[in-house]
């Protein structure tokens, strides 16, 4: 979206940071150019979710940075109340060279890197959430509540699609006054800075209705989960499709049964970068359709991988249909890091020549046949034990990103400690 003079109006320069909170500074819409940038300062990646510099951090009172902003993703977001125009921005070295800290420019790696391989991706967000402040009865999935959301859903649907987010579905979900918003399928990149948008929207349409969300993967410990879903696809350099393969289980070609593979035998490892709240492995269990194992299944909602159904009505050819679903991520990930490690660990299964895992039709059964499947970690302490103990995931980043992911978590970790699940629940409804 081009970028229009207006005096009255400012532009965010936004990044993301590790714990999937959007921070920056704003300047006039009539300043800006494609060579504008911003200050910043590295220090500012060690503040986590509960809003302070972590301990041990490795960025200090020294150094600075400047954001760059990439103006294809400059979008505006016209809300009933105000206009916000956001774009998002490399963190850069004043010089203009690369920060090693960049989680937007650790996924752009992760992208070149996988053409390398002739093959690139396409990616697209689900996010989950629950309108807390409802209290009125619910059934799952009905066009009751549908309407009583009215005329919130037709507004961000309507407000997404004029700012290029690319929505393209909304519903009421499962879960008690819970929703679901999709966006379509998108370049890496792309599909991450939406993301990071539509979270901030969704937010600010709800809170201007004077009605709360939280996307937090758990609002009440007996509540039904939120998660952050990711659906991938490769293609080759051309866009041809690379998946599908009719003769193979699950309709898999080896390239992507080799891709699929990577991903589950180093899923355990980078979990604390996908499910990075205390909270996040309550929602990882058995029985809860989030991630009851760490397998590859078809069309199986408590797989960490799934292959969806190809809508084979009409006609349609399922092969440019065929792809994953990343299933054990929630909104404390940032989509930059998020995709980025579900690319790198699928690289390696293709590094590694990795055997294909074996595709599993119809329910588990963890009592008998499955039972002695891999589990996630089951806390984050356990998971930010997998990774820092992992020299493959940790090859991925730099030294001083990854200290300053586990100081922040471990952190958050201890800060969190004494509470009972119930004000965990709470303080990260609060937060996200």
């Amino acid at each position: 979206m081009e970028a229009t003079s207006n005096t009255t109006e400012l532009l965010f320069v936004a990044t993301s940071d590790i714990s999937a909170r959007a921070k920056g500074r704003a300047m006039l819409m009539s300043d800006y150019s494609p060579k504008s940038s911003l200050g910043w300062v590295p220090a500012n990646l060690g503040i986590g979710a509960l809003g302070h510099i972590a301990p041990g951090s490795a960025f200090g009172s020294s150094g600075d940075l400047r954001l760059r902003p990439d103006p294809t993703s400059l979008s505006t977001i016209k809300t009933p109340m105000h206009t916000v125009n956001i774009v998002l921005a490399d963190l850069v070295e004043p010089d203009g060279k690369e920060w090693s800290s960049c989680m937007r420019t650790f996924l752009k790696r992760a992208v070149n890197d996988l053409a390398d391989y002739g093959l690139r991706a396409t990616v697209a967000f689900e996010h989950e959430f629950m309108d807390t402040s409802q209290s009125t009865e619910h059934h799952p999935f009905s066009l009751r509540d549908f309407r009583r959301a009215e005329p919130i859903g037709t507004q961000l649907m309507n407000i997404a699609k004029e700012a290029g987010l690319e929505p393209e579905t909304w519903l009421p979900e499962y879960g008690k006054h819970q929703f679901e918003m999709t966006l379509r399928p998108a370049d890496p990149v792309t599909a991450a800075d939406r993301a990071i948008v539509l979270r901030e929207l969704i937010h600010d349409v709800f809170e201007q209705a004077e009605r709360n969300v939280s996307f937090s993967p758990l609002v009440s410990p007996d509540s039904v989960g939120n998660g952050v879903h990711v659906h991938f696809g490769l293609t080759d350099l051309m866009g041809k499709p690379v998946c599908f393969d009719p003769t193979q289980p699950g309709r898999l070609s080896k390239k992507a049964a080799q891709f699929a593979a990577g991903i589950i035998k180093y899923a355990p490892a980078f979990s604390a970068l996908c499910a990075p709240l205390t909270i996040s492995y309550k929602r990882l269990v058995p029985n809860n359709w989030s991630t009851a194992r760490v397998y590859l299944g078809l069309n199986n909602r408590e797989a960490l991988l799934r292959i969806p159904s190809t809508n084979e009505l009409y006609g349609r050819d399922p092969a440019p249909q065929l792809h994953f679903e990343y299933r054990a991520s929630d909104i404390g990930a940032n989509p930059w890091l998020l995709i980025g490690s579900i690319l790198r660990a699928g690289m390696q299964g293709l590094h590694e020549q990795l055997p294909p895992e074996p595709v599993i039709e119809g329910e588990l059964d963890l009592d008998g046949e499955h039972k002695d499947f891999a589990q996630l970690p089951h806390s984050l302490p356990a998971a930010l034990t997998e990774l820092s103990e992992n020299e493959i995931v940790k090859s991925w980043f730099s030294q001083e990103f990854l200290s300053t992911f586990l100081a922040i978590k471990r952190d958050e970790c201890e800060a969190l400690q004494g509470l009972s699940l119930a004000q965990q629940c709470e303080v990260y409804s609060r937060v996200y």
